[in-house]
C-alpha cells in the first residue's frame, strides 16, 4: 500500500522539477499540435503555451502554463509565472476557439502570475480579470486540469471551466503556504500548518465540491488523457446555452465559500 502523503508533502510533490509539465502532456495527448504565438498587443510570453491540435479525432485548443525542468528552462519560461501578454495570448486563442467551435483544454501549473513592475504597468490585474469574465461566457466546452502547482490569480486566469480536474498530488490555492503563514500567522516557518489548514489538496477540494475529479498518477499521462477525453465527450453533447448556464451556476455555488477558523 502506497504511503499517504501529508499536505506539505503534496506541496513538495507538486513543485518537483521532474514532474511532467504542460508540454509533456501536449506531446503525449495531442496530434498535429501547432503552437500559436503572441497577444497582438505586446509580445509572446513563453510562460504560457497555446495552440491547436487533435485529441484523437476532436479538434481542440490547448493552453498550458509551462515551467522548466532545469534552471535554464525555468529562466526561459519565467518559472511558469505569466505576464499579462501571456494571459492575453490565452484569451486570444480562447476567442478563436469559440469562433471555430473548438473545445478548450487548459493545463494549470504556476506559482502565480509574475509580480514584476513591468507586468503591473502592462495591466496584470486587468488581464487576469478579463480572462475570468470571458471564460465564464465562452460557448464551447472548457476543461481545466491542475497538473502541479496552481496558485493565486495566475492559475485562475486559465482556470474557469465546465470541469475542473486535479492530479492526485497537485495543489490548488489562493497563495503559497509560506505566504499564507506569513500573513495569517505572522510566521512563515509555519508553512506545514498552513498547508493543512488551507485545504489545497485534490482530496480536500473534491470534498468541498470545488473540483470535479481526481486523476490517479500511477500512469499519469495516459490516465490524464482518458479522464479528459471522457469528460470532453460528455460536455460536447450539451447545448451551448445550457453549457454556459451550468458553468455560471457551478461558480455561483463555489462562490458561496466555506468559512474556516485560521487562528495562529
Amino acid at each position: 500500500m502506497a504511503k499517504q502523503l501529508k499536505e506539505w508533502d503534496k506541496v513538495l510533490e507538486a513543485r518537483k522539477a521532474q514532474r511532467p509539465k504542460a508540454l509533456d502532456y501536449i506531446n503525449y495527448m495531442f496530434t498535429d499540435f501547432i503552437e500559436l504565438h503572441g497577444d497582438r498587443l505586446y509580445g509572446d510570453d513563453k510562460a504560457i503555451i497555446g495552440g491547436i491540435g487533435f485529441l484523437e479525432d476532436i479538434p481542440v485548443t490547448i493552453i498550458g502554463e509551462q515551467k522548466g525542468k532545469t534552471t535554464k528552462e525555468n529562466m526561459e519560461r519565467n518559472f511558469g509565472m505569466p505576464n499579462p501578454e501571456g494571459y492575453r495570448k490565452a484569451l486570444r486563442l480562447m476567442k478563436q476557439s469559440e469562433k471555430f467551435g473548438r473545445p478548450i483544454i487548459t493545463f494549470i501549473d504556476t506559482p502565480g502570475a509574475y509580480p514584476g513592475l513591468g507586468a503591473e504597468e502592462r495591466g496584470q490585474g486587468e488581464a487576469i480579470a478579463r480572462n475570468l469574465l470571458e471564460m465564464v461566457r465562452l460557448n464551447v466546452p472548457i476543461i481545466c486540469v491542475v497538473i502541479g502547482e496552481g496558485s493565486s490569480g495566475g492559475a485562475l486566469a486559465i482556470g474557469v471551466g465546465d470541469r475542473i480536474l486535479m492530479l492526485e498530488n497537485s495543489i490548488y490555492s489562493i497563495l503559497s503556504p509560506e505566504g499564507f503563514a506569513s500573513i495569517l500567522y505572522k510566521d512563515s516557518s509555519l508553512y506545514e500548518k498552513a498547508a493543512k489548514e488551507m485545504k489545497i489538496t485534490a482530496k480536500d477540494l473534491k470534498d468541498l465540491q470545488i473540483i470535479d475529479e481526481i486523476i490517479k498518477e500511477d500512469n499519469i499521462l495516459e490516465n490524464t488523457k482518458k479522464v479528459i477525453l471522457k469528460n470532453l465527450k460528455g460536455l460536447m453533447k450539451i447545448e451551448k446555452n445550457k453549457l454556459i448556464e451550468d458553468r455560471y451556476q457551478k461558480y455561483r455555488k463555489i462562490g458561496k465559500g466555506v468559512e474556516y477558523d485560521f487562528k495562529g
